[in-house]
């Protein structure tokens, strides 16, 4: 008889994997930022009133968050943004955290409570400090953020508190701790799914299997309307049907796990274990069912593996041994040709083909740590990185390195701008070169000195004007004509004789007079006051042009300076872009290559399973020939 102990255990092994990646907690997808992302649907829009924290509020939501950084950073230098001064902190606190800044973070918030920040944005920055640790895999540091946190936060993420703290608690191992606290979240809450999930997780983990059961069955029975929900719901009957299969309650296993839907994500688990709850209860034909189904399916997943051995082992319990015999060399066969396919995959990676692949299936304008992988690239068997692209590590050190990748860009981009910028500064010193001798002359051709002088004189003039009540003084040109008309005339008339004729040329002569006379004494309020306001505009002119010419000779003092403070703000930043543009691409470097060797390790590890799987194959098959040639001998003993 070949070896049942050996199957079973390679099916505990491959089932205590499974049930480790069944039992893990759920945390709903939620990436948030401060400041705008926990505001509640009913909430009223806050108003903004510095444009500059608008303008980098727009980039934030258009996710260009390297630039609504920048942005605001350098509003906040000049005090642009001093109506949201704390907001703009806690965001470009918050920005920083995306960026796994958590020392310049934790800097920032520490900088808004020692000045007194309200307590909401006080508590906001320590939970936003304490979720962006615990998604980085900081738990000590994250409880230490959590632990300083009061009883200020909205309503809309207390809830969410709770739950970052419970899984907090149970990554440090304290389940029972987790367990009391999200008995506190009310099932009917947006979270409230995902709590109870974990707290089940976290009631089995601490030793109340049975709570924590009846919590996961529970979740495994409810109806869900969106995908989220039921890929959930899946995941807690999986765990449910590997937590009873180890206890041997192989039943009670087989009733969860055909809950699970045959085309989720958790398919092949729940397929594999429902064939060895089949085994167990010793219906190996009806674990036949799920395992032909599941060796169909794509062999990259190690569910499909498994089932390949898993499937004549079921044979060989029905005495087929003949048809398991062929089962196990397909399998060893099949075996085989995933591992070559692995090695190219491997190949492939090592070639820069994963990296190169993924940046241009999955682009962005811009570097930011809520950034996903969506689209695996065109490679040969791009299947295999499936379970590659799911583990966090390797998320972790992917978005580290196409962050390195946008920053030597970045660099580079910034590299031409200095460029552009020191052709733009020659320009100008060309122009302000030939333009200052025509500036000098026009300035030279106006003698301000001569022209403040004649503004005296006119001065002077509307003075003596007004203390002498000289109403002629402000007569226009056609007056004056008339003036001297009249003036002309009396020289005239004092030649004239004694007669009648004369006498009425004198008469006329001092009536029109007389008449000029009242009529300039009439306008002369109107044009004195006409004179003075004309004499407001001359000061007001000259005082212009004095300050022109005072800023012609201040700039011909200043620009030379001002031009050689830039070319040497341009060199400055050339040099330090010169400097970092090759440390950036070295550490891009060092990223790509450990990149990829967390791939090819993966990938190892597939490879390292197939060889164990192939082992035991090989191992049952020959288990199969020595009972084929042993059991004629035993036979031929019988009889005689």
């Amino acid at each position: 008889m070949f070896s049942k102990l050996s199957l079973r255990r390679a099916g505990c092994l491959g089932a205590a994997a499974l049930l480790a990646a069944a039992c893990g907690t759920a945390v709903a997808a939620t990436p948030t930022f401060p400041a705008y992302s926990d505001v509640a649907p009913n909430e009223k829009a806050r108003a903004i009133e510095a444009p500059y924290y608008g303008d980098a509020l727009y980039h934030f939501f258009q996710d260009r968050f390297f630039t609504s950084i920048t942005t605001m950073m350098a509003s906040q230098h000049f005090d642009r943004v001093a109506q949201h001064a704390d907001e703009a902190e806690i965001l470009r606190g918050g920005m920083l955290l995306s960026y796994g800044l958590h020392k310049e973070a934790g800097e920032i918030f520490a900088k808004l409570i020692e000045k007194g920040a309200a307590p909401p944005v006080r508590d906001r920055a320590w939970f936003y400090l304490a979720k962006i640790r615990y998604q980085r895999g900081f738990i000590a540091e994250a409880s230490d953020a959590m632990s300083r946190i009061e009883k200020n936060l909205p309503p809309v993420l207390e809830e969410d508190r709770l739950l970052l703290q419970a899984n907090l608690l149970m990554a440090s191992g304290d389940y029972a701790g987790a367990a009391a606290l999200l008995e506190g979240v009310a099932k009917d809450s947006p979270i409230g799914q995902y709590a109870r999930y974990n707290l089940g997780v976290a009631l089995i983990k601490s030793g109340d299997a049975a709570r924590g059961t009846e919590l996961l069955d529970a979740i495994g029975l409810a109806p869900a309307e969106t995908e989220e929900m039921r890929s959930l719901r899946d995941k807690a009957n999986v765990a449910l049907g590997f937590t009873a299969l180890q206890n041997d309650r192989a039943e009670d296993a087989r009733r969860t796990l055909e809950r699970v839907r045959l085309t989720g994500v958790h398919a092949n688990k729940a397929l594999l274990g429902f064939g060895w709850a089949a085994a167990s209860l010793k219906e190996p034909q009806l674990a036949l069912v799920p395992w032909n189904e599941l060796a169909t399916r794509d062999p990259s997943d190690a569910a499909v593996l498994e089932a390949r051995i898993a499937v004549p082992y079921a044979y060989a319990e029905l005495g087929s041994f003949g048809e398991a015999a062929d089962q196990y060399n397909a399998a060893l066969a099949a075996y085989e040709l995933e591992s070559g396919n692995i090695d190219e995959s491997i190949a492939a990676i090592r070639a820069g083909k994963l990296l190169d692949g993924l940046l241009e299936r999955n682009p962005g304008e811009e570097m930011g740590w809520f950034w996903n992988i969506r689209e695996l690239p065109e490679m040969p068997h791009a299947s295999h990185l499936n379970q590659v692209l799911a583990g966090h590590e390797f998320q972790e050190a992917f978005k580290n390195y196409r962050d390195l990748r946008f920053l030597f860009q970045n660099l580079k981009d910034w590299e031409d701008k200095l460029g552009v910028f020191g052709d733009m500064l020659d320009n100008r010193r060309r122009a302000y070169a030939e333009r200052l001798p025509q500036v000098r002359a026009k300035a030279g051709a106006v003698d301000l000195d001569a022209v403040g002088k004649r503004r005296d004189a006119v001065a002077g003039e509307i003075e003596r004007a007004e203390r002498e009540q000289d109403a002629a003084a402000f007569a226009d040109i056609k007056d004056r004509e008339l003036l001297d008309l009249l003036a002309g005339v009396q020289d005239g008339i004092k030649s004239l004789g004694t007669d009648a004729d004369a006498e009425r040329t004198r008469q006329r002569a001092r009536l029109a007079a007389g008449a000029l006379t009242w009529r300039l004494a009439q306008e002369y309020p109107a044009r004195a006051w006409e004179a003075k306001k004309d004499l407001l505009t001359i000061d007001t002119e000259l005082a212009q042009a004095r300050l022109h010419d005072a800023a012609i000779t201040q700039a011909q003092r200043d620009e030379p300076a001002r031009q050689e403070a830039f070319a040497k703000r341009i060199a400055e930043l050339a040099q330090r872009i010169r400097a970092l543009i090759p440390r950036v691409a070295a550490l891009s470097k060092d990223q790509q290559q450990e990149v990829q060797e967390l791939a090819v390790a993966e990938l190892s590890r597939q490879k390292d399973r197939m060889v164990a799987y192939s082992q035991q194959a090989r191992f049952a098959v020959a288990q199969m020939y020595d009972r084929a040639a042993t059991t004629p001998r035993k036979e031929d003993d019988a009889a005689k």
